[in-house]
């Protein structure tokens, strides 16, 4: 099959934005915009199959294409094609954002029915998927930075697409200039880091920035302070710490919406880009330091807050953030096919669970607090089921996927000798099994909650239960793909990406690691530990239901540190928002702007009109008066040529 047809996959969610967009609101059925719609998409993971089934039987030296589209820029010495590359890399990705994308513009017909913007909705989710293809399938960082833009753009219209509603203290908008915002501090990193690029190897294209990186030592200082800034641009898109702040709020959205953004598309941007970089970042063992310390932390911290969380997306929210963390620190600790691993499965659970969520949401007229639930599972059958074996995929419950990916991320953690980052990721994983279970008892389980006179919730309409079902049952069997050596499988996954990371394995010097007894009692302590967070949060949410109560009136202030999320925005509030506002306001408003702005542009007609009263007194209309000047006039020239 001809590799030609990738850029006609990367453009038909565009001609999908485009008919939606320009004649949507012509389109009086509902039906023909969510067909056109999907079925961009869809065609698009078709043609991705069909180039993944093609790499397969070639080999992995022919699995790599570049397909320039046109001559994009050139100036001076900077020459970049719109080009696409497609390796074992950029077809896993979309395939990921390609499947989930297609299955979640599906669930959206049904979840989005009789909305007034229903076109305006598929509009920019095609818009969407179109950029952020273009992310992971770009050959250069200049049209990876278009993408990474673009999905930036798309997030802020999707995040505030009911602009009018009212969300925690302000509207859906404010959420939406919250993620735009915080993100651009990210962009500024990532755009210092091209810069540096460009100024030590000459060029933006992967291949000749990776070729000559290569040649390079381990320990470079210009390369240590080049990632760091790529760091920073990740750690804005994939919410990591300190730019994590965004994506709770992020939760004003449809439910669909969080669907893409968390589960197979925007979040996940901050990883691939790292590991499309791991040359770079094999060169520089400081920066990966701090991306695995950052990704150890981040898991920990967000999953303590999602503990007490009562919003059912807040918690998943809460739950991507961590997650997120185990990807980065997979990435740091030189697991860079792990941590794309992870990516994989989160991307089919994380997925199921926000659907799932919006399904409830949906039976229950809007109402998203767990505390005004319960029951729901004899209610909501379907969604109950497969809701329950994406949490059992998080919670780490073999042999679902979530159980491999974390497996040899906290492996390859413990393994490379980073033991107190292991112990991190741990605990993690036992608080990501109590929190989630949590969720679930308190959704689906114990008794009614909410209100049986006026209420009735009912099971989600097909367009929204197959989407459920489908990525059920990826959630139970994506972790095959990634079975390790030590129970008798092959890591498929991992044999697939490492042409990829070749050079920066052996820039780390890394080796496959053997099959040691230590690695089968890790793995009976992770799923462990899983296990006694399943079995605490079912006993202390469904048996004895006085315990979390007394628990946190001993321990208020842990618990209201917790609820609060460590008073992380109040204190940027305090620290940078609330500064800047007061100085916009003092000088730059009434000092800069009313003072010497205006004062600028009122004084010149001021001005103006002073000089134009004292030339308005000459005419007077007097005929009298014109000739005195006319011959005034004329003494004075014959007075001047008299005397020269």
């Amino acid at each position: 099959m001809p590799f030609q047809l990738i850029s006609i996959a990367v453009f038909l969610p565009l001609v999908g934005f485009l008919i939606n967009g320009l004649l949507g609101s012509r389109i009086k059925s509902e039906k023909a915009i969510g067909v056109i719609g999907s079925a961009t998409v869809g065609i698009s993971f078709v043609i991705a199959c069909a180039m993944f089934f093609d790499m397969l039987g070639s080999p992995p030296e022919e699995r790599s294409h570049i397909i320039e589209i046109f001559k994009w820029i050139a100036a001076g010495s900077l020459n970049v094609s719109f080009a696409y590359q497609i390796d074992q890399l950029s077809i896993l990705m979309m395939l990921i954002v390609t499947g989930v994308g297609f299955l979640i513009h599906v669930y959206s017909i049904g979840y989005m029915h009789g909305d007034p913007g229903f076109w305006r909705f598929f509009a920019y989710l095609n818009l969407f998927i179109f950029a952020m293809l273009n992310l992971i399938m770009a050959d250069n960082f200049l049209l990876l930075f278009l993408g990474w833009e673009g999905v930036g753009l798309c997030s802020y219209l999707l995040i505030g697409f009911w602009y009018d509603r009212k969300f925690d203290k302000g509207t859906t908008g404010d959420a939406a200039k919250k993620a735009f915002i915080v993100n651009r501090i990210g962009d500024f990193g990532f755009l210092i880091g091209m810069f540096l690029i460009f100024e030590m190897f000459g060029t933006l294209t992967f291949k000749d920035v990776f070729t000559q990186a290569s040649t390079l030592s381990v320990g470079n200082t210009t390369i240590m302070w080049m990632t760091l800034a790529l760091f920073l641009g990740a750690t804005g898109k994939s919410a990591q710490i300190p730019l994590f702040v965004w994506l709770p709020d992020a939760m004003a959205g449809p439910t669909p919406v969080s669907a893409l953004i968390h589960a197979a598309t925007m979040v996940t941007a901050g990883i691939y880009m790292v590991a499309r970089c791991a040359v770079l970042f094999a060169l520089a063992p400081t920066t990966l330091m701090v991306v695995a310390i950052v990704g150890a932390t981040t898991a920990l911290f967000a999953a303590s807050i999602g503990l007490v969380q009562n919003d059912i997306k807040k918690v998943l929210a809460y739950s991507t953030i961590s997650q997120l963390g185990y990807m980065f620190l997979a990435l740091g600790v030189g697991a860079f096919a792990a941590g794309l691993f992870h990516v994989m499965t989160h991307a089919f659970f994380k997925a199921l669970l926000f659907l799932g969520s919006g399904a409830v949401i949906h039976a229950m007229h809007d109402e998203q607090d767990i505390q005004k639930m319960g029951g729901l599972k004899s209610h909501l059958p379907i969604t109950y089921k497969t809701f329950l074996v994406g949490t059992l995929a998080i919670a780490g419950i073999p042999p679902l996927a979530g159980f491999f990916s974390k497996d040899e991320i906290l492996w390859k953690a413990f393994s490379g000798g980073y033991w107190p980052l292991w112990v991190m990721g741990l605990i993690g994983a036992g608080l990501t099994a109590f929190y989630m279970f949590r969720l679930l008892s308190l959704t689906f389980e114990g008794k009614p909650r909410w209100d049986q006179h006026h209420l009735h919730p009912h099971e989600a309409p097909k367009t929204m239960a197959v989407p459920l079902i489908v990525l059920a049952g990826l959630s139970v069997v994506g972790g095959f793909v990634g079975i390790p050596h030590s129970l008798g499988g092959g890591n498929a996954i991992e044999q697939w990406l490492d042409p990829v990371f070749e050079v920066a394995n052996r820039k780390m010097f890394l080796t496959p690691h053997a099959v040691v007894p230590l690695e089968y009692v890790l793995m009976i302590a992770s799923v462990l530990v899983a296990l006694a967070g399943i079995w605490l949060a079912r006993t202390w949410y469904l048996k004895k239901t006085e315990v979390p109560e007394q628990l946190a009136s001993r321990n208020r202030g842990v618990y209201n540190l917790f609820l609060n999320k460590y008073k992380v925005d109040e204190l940027y509030d305090a620290i940078i928002v609330n500064p800047i506002l007061k100085t916009s306001e003092m000088f730059l408003w009434k000092v800069f702007d009313v003072k010497i702005i205006d004062g600028i542009v009122n004084g010149i007609p001021r001005l103006i009109g002073m000089f134009s009263g004292v030339a308005r007194k000459i005419q007077t209309g007097v005929t009298q008066n014109y000739a005195l000047a006319f011959v005034l006039g004329v003494v004075l020239i014959l007075g001047f040529l008299i005397t020269k």
